[in-house]
């Protein structure tokens, strides 16, 4: 919102909401650019491309990222080196705390190092989530849900 509110245009993308098949790394692409899939992904690749700012959200499972979003950065092989002199954000939510979050981060940081010029501006963790739209920010309330107890 902050973004729209300063005249950027943004454009919120659900992974969930596209039909992206895994990477088969057959390098069809290697010469052309061009996945021999054909997805939603073409559009996902011009849109990164072309935009200024990438933030990448995702929940944590298993002190990773989420399956989807794996699979989206998979896909890019085919313009990985156009997607270059971006800006970079990371958001990740999980129920554990910042520690276990951490390899999620690197993950997504060994992303952008394979784009030229990237830059990470930002890494923002929400820890204590556990069930879609909640967040227990204290431990009082952390024990709470331990104990199976309504916060």
């Amino acid at each position: 919102m902050g973004a729209k509110e300063a005249g950027h245009r943004v454009e919120k993308l659900r992974v969930l909401e596209q039909r992206i098949a895994p990477c088969r790394a057959c390098y069809g692409c290697r010469g052309t650019g061009v996945c021999v899939q054909k997805d939603d992904m073409a559009a996902i690749l011009d849109k990164m491309v072309e935009a200024d700012v990438l933030v990448l959200a995702t929940p944590v499972y298993f002190y990773s990222m989420d399956g989807r979003l794996k699979t989206l950065i998979d896909r890019t092989l085919p313009r990985y080196t156009e997607i270059r002199d971006k800006e970079v954000c990371f958001i990740a939510t999980a129920a554990a705390g910042k520690g276990a979050m951490e390899r999620t981060m690197e993950a997504l940081a060994g992303f952008t190092d394979c784009l030229p010029g990237a830059r990470v501006r930002a890494r923002i963790y929400g820890s204590g989530v556990y069930q879609k739209g909640e967040v227990l920010e204290t431990p009082a309330a952390h024990q709470a849900y331990q104990a199976g107890k309504t916060v």
